[in-house]
């Protein structure tokens, strides 16, 4: 009755079991009448004897159905914990039971202390069984594999960092799966003093996170499971960056509540990503408390199927928005975040639209179809070396489709306008920065002349975007190298994307108008950096397993990039990761006279374009020039350290 459809395997393993138990409940009942008369066999009574042969085969039929009913059977013993231990008990004392009601109903007794004394020997029989399989299931699973030529396979040597809850659950999962037979847990490391030389499902508890190299390279470790949900975001760079000083590879465990929701699956223990070794907290917003000026709003995204447009989508789906509506050039990109959003939110009114902003009649229509009450411009061309060699697209579409955007926002009454920028337009270098400081330009001159409220937003890097520098080292790492990295002095900053549309749409809650809101970075990161910790947290050794090439600053690319020019000063905001440029007063009427001017000579490609781009952004200027102050500063620094260490030497001598 209780062998279903199960597979070859499972069937045979259910057998067994059974076949045990039968055995197990007859040498159980025996062993109750012998134990009565005191290993006597031959003081037991004629009667009681007869009695045990004929009801036994009754007693094995109902104890087997009683099992079956409490599930001993379905049970995966490999995994056996407590609670199954606990099944067995239940299951006998009713058998028990039964046994008792059963040979007295049908007149066929034995002494009462038997039916006590064959329920614990069963117990402890049918309890026996099935750990000893589990036993030597684990004794099979922990040989090592062979290939084809007999040689074991290559052991995953693993130390985990961390002995609670997520551990645990890791140990368990290593040392029961048969599809990791060629790992062994040899050494975990925790901070806490009271588990130091403790022990976890038998694997020593090495010490804290000092002793990480020491454990490593005593135990030959090859892997490194990082086990620590919990940890602060401090904490975990701290300890990865220990980590990347061994030569294994790292992975980091997701959290016990993802595995619970069904997030993630036990075995998705992940490489450790570049953002773990930032050493920073995460951007922590509290939208609930902001985006009621979204809530019941006409809401449009112009470039919403690109990275920050689409995240920008799906924030803003959460807060019960009267109309979404993406705009997007690219229809593949649209397509895809107009099914993500439906399935996730299928009471929103969503619009998905095709169009280019630089086409006015079809940005002037949309706007004046829907009437948005706000507007989210991220649509623009964003790639620097692209915009170098095609400068004059940049211009008809970060520049001109802002403006007609503007225009059209303007005509059509939207009561607010938030522009995406860039930390490359300070004091730009490249044409692409150089187009989004003229876009910063159009937003503060139109909002001293328009009912709406039009702001922009400048923030730098954003990890995990489309050409994002970090999914370039990997794939380059994947195929073995060589790595490359444009300067050993290019620093950055960086931002993860729903960190970054998080601030945008808190500084689009505190927009009064005029507005450049700067979101703060953190502390700038070295690229060559970044790519050597990627290169170790992928197992490898800088230089040695995968090597890195300079290949020299790309056209328009400068060392380092900033969030404010001199002139703007900076005041601060409720939040204290947003702070607001004061604007820098220009000459509209030159400006946008300028602008007239840029409209009739960028449709000839060969037109210098940057020369008219100087005329219009004063701060614009060659990357050579601002890319050689910045090395003669980093050798005065480095000129400075020198003299400080050669004096501490000498006062020391």
């Amino acid at each position: 009755m209780f062998f279903k459809k199960y597979s070859k395997e499972k069937t045979v393993r259910v057998l067994c079991l059974f076949l045990s138990d039968v055995v197990c409940i007859n040498l159980a009942s025996f062993l109750a009448l012998f134990l009565r008369y005191e290993f006597n066999f031959d003081a037991v009574r004629q009667q009681f004897l007869m009695n045990f042969l004929q009801y036994i085969p009754i007693n094995t039929v109902l104890t087997v159905i009683i099992f079956a009913l409490f599930r001993l059977y379905n049970s995966l013993w490999q995994y056996a914990s407590f609670e199954e231990a606990y099944s067995v008990v239940f299951a006998c004392a009713v058998s028990s039971v039964v046994y008792f009601v059963g040979s007295t109903l049908a007149k066929l007794p034995v002494p009462r202390s038997c039916y006590v004394i064959s329920g614990f020997i069963l117990i402890l029989l049918t309890i026996g069984t099935r750990f000893f399989y589990r036993a030597a299931r684990r004794l099979q699973d922990s040989q090592p594999a062979e290939d084809d030529g007999g040689k074991a396979k290559h052991q995953r040597r693993i130390l985990i960092i961390g002995a609670g809850e997520a551990a645990d659950v890791l140990i368990r999962e290593i040392t029961t799966s048969s599809y990791l037979n060629n790992c062994s847990v040899v050494a975990v490391i925790d901070d806490s003093p009271a588990k130091i030389g403790q022990y976890i499902h038998g694997i020593r508890i090495f010490g804290g996170r000092d002793t990480i190299k020491q454990a490593a390279m005593e135990t030959d470790a090859n892997e490194i499971i990082f086990a620590i949900p919990t940890a602060s975001l401090e904490d975990r760079a701290a300890i990865l960056n220990i980590c990347k000083e061994t030569e294994c590879k790292l992975e980091t465990l997701p959290g016990v509540y993802q595995m619970i929701n069904g997030e993630v699956k036990i075995g998705s223990v992940r490489d450790v990503e570049i953002e773990d070794l930032l050493g920073r907290e995460p951007v922590r917003v509290d939208l609930s408390n902001v985006m009621n000026y979204v809530h019941g709003k006409t809401v449009l995204v112009t470039g919403g199927g690109g990275s920050i447009g689409s995240e920008l989508c799906r924030q803003i789906a959460q807060y019960g928005p009267k109309q979404l509506i993406i705009f997007d050039v690219y229809e593949n990109n649209a397509y895809d975040i107009q099914n993500e959003l439906l399935r996730n939110f299928p009471d929103l009114n969503l619009v998905a639209l095709i169009g280019s902003v630089r086409d006015t009649k079809r940005i002037n229509s949309v706007m004046e179809t829907y009437r948005p009450d706000i507007v989210y411009h991220a649509a623009a061309h964003k790639h620097v070396p692209l915009m170098e060699v095609s400068p004059n697209e940049a211009i008809k579409n970060n520049v001109f489709g802002t403006l007609k955007t503007v225009q059209a926002a303007d005509r059509w009454g939207v009561k607010r306008f938030v522009m995406i920028s860039t930390d490359k337009a300070v004091n730009p270098t490249n044409v692409m920065g150089a187009t989004k400081r003229m876009c910063e330009m159009i937003i503060q001159m139109y909002n001293g002349r328009s009912k709406t409220d039009y702001v922009a937003v400048r923030f730098g890097n954003v990890l995990g975007s489309n050409g994002s520098v970090i999914p370039l080292f990997k794939r380059q790492i994947e195929k073995g190298g060589p790595v490359t990295v444009t300067d050993p002095n290019i620093i950055r900053y960086f931002m993860t994307i729903p960190e970054a549309v998080s601030l945008v749409l808190e500084a689009g809650a505190l927009a009064k108008g005029g507005e450049i809101f700067v979101l703060d970075m953190g502390k700038p990161v070295r690229i060559l950096d970044l790519a050597e910790n990627l290169i170790r947290l992928s197992g490898h050794m800088p230089y040695v397993d995968i090597d890195i090439e300079f290949t020299g600053l790309r056209p328009g690319e400068k060392l380092y990039e900033e969030l404010l020019m001199d002139e703007e000063g900076m005041s601060t905001t409720p939040n204290k990761l947003i702070y607001i440029g004061h604007p820098i007063d220009f000459n509209e009427a030159e400006f946008e006279a300028g602008l007239e001017h840029l409209r009739s000579v960028m449709m000839d490609d060969t037109v210098d374009i940057r020369a008219e781009i100087s005329r219009l952004v004063p701060t614009f200027h060659a990357p050579e020039e601002v890319n050689a102050r910045r090395e003669e500063e980093l050798r005065e620094k480095a000129e400075e350290e020198a003299r400080t260490e050669n004096e501490e030497d000498t006062d020391e001598g």
